[in-house]
């Protein structure tokens, strides 16, 4: 049996630890969702904790120019973009840190964050992890990202005006980048491991009857080949690898575009939050709560549709809305 005096001990302990690390608001990833939440957090005076993850600014960090962005007529670059997202945050007293959480326990409040194997505690949360792009995984994807490699056809398909890009992947996903593409490439090629899409048959349709399009099948995109052209790395073509005879054939391209699919980065949350069959978080219609009061998700971790900026962020601004909302609600001010 514990002594009293040491079970009084621990108790105090226990509690002075949370208190001290007890914040209002802890919000978890840094992209535009995440940010755009700390700004609103920060200026309610909930002084939100930020847990940037291992990619501080989200999959913006790795994208070259962003011209779809209200506010930048110019164009700004991503980590820029993120880095000025971030500054404003900070300025409304969010304090930001560069951690993972690698464990969250949501059965009762405040709720328990674990970075670094510290706890920390909040009466609200806010997840805003993102999904990441699937990719190919092959080193000369990873050199020429941004730079005429891309996951977003929606975001960057503006800069191939008149040319020559290649989508992967055989899903609807696939037959959506390659329609949006048509309006601005001159020639828009279907790479697809296999001998036929597992897209809808309408979508199929729609795709295969646009002339600007063709389909290489049984291929999987072995290398991308670029160069340095007026001091910047552009791509310049690919090596497409048949699967059944395994030769390997040189084709021009000016761009790639991966379209195999997205994660979301809900792996931490299984079990604990509500999913969709795709492992989206589920959120209450017009809002951003999710199934547990008080947790929150915003941005494309709840969102297999848009995934934009500008959605992310306007999702951020809800979260941070319903945040402060449930507080009010609870007396906490």
């Amino acid at each position: 049996m514990v002594p009293f005096f040491t079970f009084n001990f621990l108790l105090f302990t226990e509690g002075k630890n949370m208190t001290d690390n007890l914040h209002k608001v802890i919000i978890i990833g840094s992209g535009p969702a995440g940010l755009t939440a700390a700004v609103y957090a920060g200026r309610a005076n909930l002084r939100p904790l930020v847990f940037e993850g291992f990619q501080p600014g989200g999959q913006l960090t790795i994208t070259t120019e962003v011209e779809n962005y209200p506010g930048f007529p110019k164009g700004i670059m991503g980590p820029e973009m993120m880095e000025l997202f971030r500054e404003q945050a900070q300025r409304f007293g969010a304090d930001t840190q560069f951690k993972e959480v690698t464990g969250v326990d949501f059965t009762k409040r405040p709720f328990k964050v674990v970075v670094d194997d510290k706890e920390c505690f909040g009466e609200t949360v806010i997840v805003a992890t993102g999904a990441s792009a699937k990719l190919l995984n092959i080193p000369s994807e990873a050199a020429y990202m941004g730079y005429g490699v891309s996951a977003c056809a929606t975001c960057d398909g503006f800069f191939f005006k008149n040319q020559e890009v290649f989508v992967v992947g055989g899903g609807d996903t696939a037959m959506e980048e390659a329609s949006f593409l048509t309006k601005f490439a001159s020639k828009v090629t279907i790479v697809h491991r296999r001998d036929q899409f597992r897209a809808s048959k309408i979508m199929q349709d729609r795709v295969l009857k646009n002339p600007k399009v063709s389909v290489v099948w049984n291929s999987i995109v072995d290398e991308v080949v670029g160069e340095q052209l007026n001091g910047k790395k552009t791509v310049t073509g690919l090596k497409l690898k048949n699967v059944m005879t395994a030769a390997v054939t040189p084709v021009k391209a000016d761009g790639l575009f991966m379209a195999i699919g997205h994660q979301p980065n809900t792996g931490i949350f299984k079990g604990i939050l509500d999913m969709d069959q795709k492992e989206y978080l589920k959120v209450q219609p017009g809002s951003t709560k999710t199934n547990i009061p008080g947790v929150f998700a915003a941005g494309d971790v709840a969102d297999s549709y848009y995934r934009q900026a500008i959605t992310a962020a306007g999702s951020g601004c809800m979260a941070a809305l319903d945040a402060e909302r449930f507080l009010d609600s609870e007396g906490i001010h």
